[in-house]
């Protein structure tokens, strides 16, 4: 299997008709900058810190961004991050994250070896949302180091998105 890279602006076509608010945008660029500053501190320390840190910091990231007032996002059961169809953890799944330290190279995907460990994760957590809970509210799956986003959007389309931060 080989994954289809694609540049930001060819994997957001659509998103590019939408025309964001200045004020959006500006939170955007805060909030990704105060990501990075503490994914990078991270870094500096790999021993003191454990993936977990990464995760809550990804969670408010996504929270502070975008879903603050409209979507739960936590962890479910044994997975990464979640975010629900409404405010509350009682609703559906609507996206999986699986997220990795961007030093974890040994389990992050890449668009030339996607049989890693990341994505077999996903692919459990995908099933057993779908065949053990019944969810087929499932929106998008994701894989993450921060620099790299794995997104699969279209479940019956076999062309996942990938892009990178530069």
């Amino acid at each position: 299997m080989k994954l289809i890279t694609q540049t930001p602006k060819k994997a957001l076509k659509a998103f590019l008709k939408q025309k964001p608010l200045r004020s959006e945008i500006d939170v955007f660029k805060t909030n990704l900058i105060a990501l990075l500053d503490k994914i990078s501190v991270i870094e500096k320390r790999p021993k003191d810190e454990s993936e977990e840190h990464l995760k809550n910091d990804l969670r408010d990231f996504l929270r502070d961004t975008y879903y603050r007032d409209t979507n739960a996002i936590n962890t479910k059961d044994k997975k990464d991050l979640v975010i629900h169809l409404d405010k509350t953890t009682n609703s559906d799944v609507a996206v999986i994250i699986e997220a990795k330290r961007p030093s974890n190279t040994n389990e992050m995907v890449s668009a030339n070896n996607p049989n890693k460990k990341a994505l077999h994760e996903l692919i459990l957590y995908y099933l057993d949302e779908r065949n053990k809970v019944g969810n087929f509210q499932l929106k998008q799956l994701v894989i993450t180091n921060i620099n790299e986003w794995y997104i699969i959007w279209k479940f019956h389309s076999n062309r996942p998105l990938h892009f990178t931060l530069n």
